[in-house]
């Protein structure tokens, strides 16, 4: 009788389990009905949520990500804005998404419900009835959804008529003591609470059903297919919905593998053998994928892709194509199988799921592709495999990237929300430092602790709640090492790794290294002893501080190296070795290469670059070679000597320049600059201009927000001319030869809706001293319309120059540039094709009117707006004052073609001061145009989309 009174107690305790293990676990029920001709899906859901907290809520907060489409104020577009991606600015309607909700019910009674007022993705839902701790609430909505474009993000209805969808319908957010929502900002890292998942679809019988739910039911309806699918502890799922399926499903041992990832001239076999060895080698190491199907997708690897791979032609291919393959079947399905399963906050905790992909990524190519080299079969060439780039481990990239940033100092924490990062850092450089981070630490705990708890961190944490303070526990436990280093100063800090062997002191049996510290962080550093290229001894010394002194036993060592496996992402490498043969053997040999190169730290690089230009028609095509010690990544000194024969003046021309920088962490200064550079051209026919300029600069950022683009700049320079005299050549003075010292304060923020831009500029002489302030505005409006705005004032406050000369005035139209900064085609040139070239500068007008220029001072304002997409109407106004004359008022107006803003637009005069200006004679020769080739320029219209 006890016993089976035990029995029936037991079964109770079992029974009561399972129904409050039903009762508390999150469910989203679901109903979608497909209209793909109107871009329609029409819905139906039951949310119940369990409130795990102590806390009674009577709000709760809803995830609609589809209305982050909605307008062009949503945090998306704001987001595609920052980064110029003009696409969804200038979208029509009718390729935006939306939802409209038409009911939200607790308990079939209305609930009250808005829109959070500048986050119309996220939805406020007043309860009816407060939730109690360790309660649920049950919702029932009905919504209609609009699909937008997927061109903007990739997710959405594509050109084709397919659907591809993610984070399309309503979801719960998370309340753990704090609401955690979030807007949409093309980041795929919507924090969704983990729930049992049942979806009924119904859509077109031509289309085929792609998703990693678990199919439960399917019928057809007349033209319609009606779908089940379900899922047990999901917190993610995509849908994709296609007219001639390119998804491919192979059903490994242990995981079925859906895939639509582009294989090209790879074999069936070979596909399903890669499948199965990059499947086998991810559970191998984290255990059995939860679910049923692993989904992996080509916006997945378009997201998320193996830079450099991405940036090359198809025709060039240094990797074998299976490995290319390879690789990017175990990016995406490492990525996927920790987001589905490592329940974190993504916004704010991105980088362990980063690092841990990382640090796997390239534990895989150390296990199976142990001799790849960063430039694969490229290595091998003759050209190429004298470059230290050749000599460089296939894994040696991931430092490389995040040294991209380190060196240029706009590096972010790793532990920084993820919307506050550059695109650069948040796509590269900080999934880059994380897993290098994991491989760092794991090389100073040793014995594969680390390697070890990543596997049964991530096995012991599947679908639970978890988090970077129960990560560091959790490692914490298996070592006595202190690696409060790693959380306090890798993870949560931007600070540098930098140390420098600064002393050596060595007997018959003993060696002592004072090393440096050159950052102020607490991270140690591995110290190797060398023979020749073996190791004799490796320790790993901790707490340095400032300096910090140990003595190693002696052996049979040769030399001392820091961090002679490069596990530790350092920021300078250059003094990190010592000899112990003798003084002079220290001093690094002198190595020159052709083409710019990666930092061989060892060596004293000089790099030799053909140059092959065409700067100004006086000087023709030009030839020269550069010498100079800039590498793939910045430095703080650089030095350049460029001498170059110039065809057209059968002359010898170039430049010269010598530049360091300071950078400073954790301040609005982020930099100065210092140096002095030097050239020698022709400035019209047999004419040459020497110029030489000492420079100083304070460049400022935000620095509690990089992503914003407003920036400061002082500069300080002196530019001294000399000019060949040439009496009949309009553009000289009586003085050929003079120097002007100029002050500048420039304050821009550049964005793609809102352009900012203003500078005060101060100029001193012998003969004259100046100041001027210019102005420029720029504004997109929402019917894709734009308006430029620029005002310019200068004044003279003291003037000696040569009353007839107007060589240092105020130019109306074409200014002489006589401190040589503009890149005119033909500055010396009164008529002809290069006289029409326009700089806006000073006056900024484009039809040539008189007076031309202003002696005393000047005020002028430049105007344009759309007529149709990149043809404008320009209007220029002025006042222009000379000495011992009335201020004259001046105007111009017409039409600017605008086929590359900034780089490459053409102005057509209509009406001015001179009147109808197209019915005067020779007015082709009034038509002027806007041209660079410069390639620095150039590369700004990618790298404001990066940094």
């Amino acid at each position: 009788m006890l016993l089976k009174l035990k029995i029936r107690f037991f079964n109770c305790i079992i029974f009561f389990l399972i129904c409050y293990a039903s009762f508390s676990q999150n469910k989203i029920d679901l109903q979608a009905k497909f209209d793909i001709e109107n871009k329609q899906i029409k819905i139906t859901q039951t949310i119940q949520y369990h409130n795990d907290s102590q806390e009674a809520l009577k709000s709760i907060y809803l995830s609609d990500w589809n209305n982050s489409y909605s307008t062009k104020k949503t945090p998306l577009a704001v987001r595609l804005a920052e980064e110029y991606n003009n696409t969804f600015h200038l979208a029509k309607n009718k390729d935006r998404g939306f939802s409209v909700i038409t009911s939200i019910k607790q308990n079939n009674s209305d609930v009250t419900f808005e829109r959070l007022k500048n986050q119309t993705d996220i939805i406020k839902v007043e309860l009816n009835e407060t939730l109690q701790p360790n309660s649920s609430y049950t919702l029932q909505l009905e919504y209609l959804v609009q699909v937008p474009n997927a061109k903007f993000t990739g997710y959405g209805l594509k050109t084709n008529g397919d659907l591809n969808l993610r984070y399309w319908y309503i979801t719960p957010a998370v309340y753990d003591g704090t609401w955690h929502y979030y807007s949409n900002k093309n980041l795929d890292d919507l924090y969704i609470p983990k729930s049992d998942v049942s979806i009924k679809l119904e859509y077109p019988t031509n289309y085929k059903l792609t998703s990693d739910l678990n199919l439960s039911k399917s019928t057809q309806i007349n033209d319609n297919q009606v779908v089940v699918l379900s899922g047990k502890n999901r917190n993610t799922n995509k849908l994709f919905l296609s007219k001639r399926t390119q998804y491919k499903t192979i059903q490994g041992d242990e995981l079925q593998i859906v895939s639509d990832i582009n294989s090209e001239g790879i074999s069936l076999i070979d596909k399903v053998l890669i499948l199965e060895k990059t499947t086998k080698f991810i559970t191998n190491n984290f255990g059995k994928y939860p679910h049923k199907t692993l989904l992996l997708s080509q916006i997945d690897y378009e997201k998320d892709p193996i830079y450099g791979l991405n940036f090359l032609p198809k025709f060039i291919k240094p990797y074998p194509n299976n490995f290319q393959y390879e690789l990017k079947i175990l990016k995406i399905a490492l990525h996927n199988y920790l987001e589905n399963t490592l329940l974190i906050n993504p916004r704010t905790e991105q980088w362990l799921i980063d690092g841990i992909q990382i640090f796997y990524a390239m534990k895989y190519v150390e296990t199976f592709y142990p001799d790849m080299k960063f430039l694969g079969s490229i290595s091998d060439t003759w050209l190429i495999r004298s470059f230290h780039a050749a000599e460089m481990d296939f894994n040696d990239k991931y430092i490389l990237a995040y040294m991209i940033m380190a060196r240029s100092n706009r590096d972010q924490k790793l532990t920084k929300p993820t919307d506050s990062l550059l695109k650069f850092n948040r796509n590269i450089a900080n999934k880059y430092k994380a897993g290098v981070g994991l491989r760092y630490l794991d090389d100073f705990v040793n014995q594969d602790i680390v390697e070890k708890g990543l596997e049964s961190f991530v096995r012991d944490n599947k679908l639970k709640p978890t988090s970077t303070q129960a990560f560091e526990k959790y490692l914490k436990s298996l070592t006595e090492k202190d690696i409060n280093w790693f959380f306090n100063d890798y993870l949560d800090t931007s600070k540098k790794i930098d140390f420098k062997i600064k002393d050596v002191i060595k007997t018959e049996d003993s060696i002592t290294i004072t090393i440096k510290n050159k950052r102020n962080n607490n991270m140690p550093v591995s110290l190797y002893a060398l023979e020749n290229d073996s190791i004799v001894s490796k320790v790993w010394v901790e707490n340095i501080g400032n300096e910090k002194t140990v003595t190693i036993a002696r052996k049979e060592a040769n030399k001392l190296v820091l961090n002679y496996n490069n596990k530790i992402p350092e920021i300078n490498l250059r003094d990190n070795w010592k000899s112990l043969k003798g003084f002079f053997f220290n001093n690094k040999p002198l190595q020159f290469r052709l083409f710019k190169d990666l930092e061989d730290p060892y060596y004293n690089q000089v790099f030799l670059m053909p140059i092959i230009e065409f700067n100004n028609i006086y000087d023709g095509l030009t030839l020269g070679v550069k010498a100079y010690n800039k590498t793939l990544l910045k430095k703080r000194f650089n030095y350049k000597i460029a001498p170059k024969y110039s065809i057209g003046s059968n002359a010898l021309t170039g430049s010269l320049s010598v530049l360091n920088t300071h950078y400073f962490e954790n301040q609005d200064l982020y930099s100065i600059r210092y140096g002095i550079g030097a050239g020698y051209s022709s400035y019209a026919e047999d004419l040459f201009v020497r110029k030489v300029t000492p420079v100083l600069t304070f460049q400022f950022r935000e620095n509690a927000d990089y992503r914003s683009n407003k920036n400061k700049t002082i500069l300080f320079r002196y530019v001294d001319i000399h000019r060949d005299k040439d009496i009949t050549n309009v553009l000289t003075s009586d003085e050929p030869n003079y120097g002007v010292f100029n002050a500048r304060y420039i304050h821009s923020n550049d964005n793609l809706i809102t352009y900012n831009r203003w500078y005060t500029d101060f100029q001193l002489s012998k003969e004259f001293s100046k100041l001027a302030f210019n102005y420029e505005y720029r504004h997109l409006f929402e019917n894709n319309s734009q308006l430029n705005l620029r005002f310019y004032a200068g004044a003279f406050l003291s003037n000696k120059t040569d009353p007839n000369s107007d060589y240092f005035s105020f130019a109306l139209d074409r200014p002489t540039d006589y401190l040589f900064d503009y890149n005119y085609l033909g500055r010396s040139e009164s008529s002809g094709l290069f006289s029409q070239q326009y700089i806006p500068a000073e006056g900024g007008f484009k039809s040539k009117l008189d007076p031309g220029f202003a002696n005393q001072w000047m005020s002028t304002l430049n105007a344009s707006t759309t007529l149709w997409r990149y043809i404008l109407l320009y209007g220029d106004i002025g006042l222009v004052k000379n000495n011992t004359v009335s201020p004259k008022f001046v105007y111009d107006s017409g039409i600017r073609i605008d086929l590359v803003t900034d780089y490459f637009e053409i102005y057509l005069p209509v009406y001015s001061n001179l009147g109808w200006e197209m019915g005067l004679p020779n007015y082709a020769q009034s038509i002027r145009f806007r041209f660079t080739l410069d390639p620095k320029s150039l590369l700004g219209l990618f790298r404001r989309r990066w940094f």
